[in-house]
């Protein structure tokens, strides 16, 4: 690409996908809990299957976490708030692939409504509220399933382009 030239549709999109990926990859401890921030989607997937994150990456995200309840939070991640203190002691333990498919999903999707709001308290704050565009759940609420995680982040994508309908 040329200097001054504009990007093109694909080159924004990668862009903001290797943003995304860095900073999820940092709610949950990137260099510290685990090795590296996976630098693709592809790669996501393989470290998760790999047993790359362990419990720690999840205890690092709550902590982070100052407006949800345990209660909400746990149950957007599908543990019980027993297993969850169980594993405090396991920290290097590798989560299960579906609890660490959810803990990375919870991530990305606290991560774009912190760019779509501006600040990681408003994001939360938001995640709280009931919204009319999720049929007056809570964003929280609808983490529960992976189809509700999508309906979520497609609402974020609507407000980011101010597309409400």
């Amino acid at each position: 690409m040329h200097p001054g030239a504009a990007a093109t549709p694909d080159q924004d999109f990668a862009a903001r996908e290797i943003i995304l990926l860095q900073h999820s990859g940092e709610l949950l401890g990137a260099g510290k809990v685990f090795k590296r921030v996976p630098k693709s989607r592809m790669e996501v997937h393989s470290a998760i299957l790999d047993g790359a994150f362990p419990y720690g990456a999840l205890l690092t995200l709550l902590s982070g976490i100052t407006l949800l309840n345990e209660t909400d939070l746990t149950n957007a991640l599908g543990i019980s708030a027993r297993t969850l203190r169980r594993q405090r002691e396991a920290h290097k333990k590798a989560m299960p692939a579906d609890l660490a498919s959810k803990t990375w999903l919870f991530a990305e999707t606290l991560t774009k409504a912190t760019e779509v709001f501006g600040s990681r308290e408003k994001a939360e704050e938001w995640m709280n509220r009931h919204a009319m565009g999720l049929d007056g759940r809570r964003p929280i609420e609808m983490l529960q399933t992976a189809q509700g995680t999508e309906i979520v982040t497609d609402f974020l994508t609507r407000l980011e382009y101010d597309v409400y309908s």
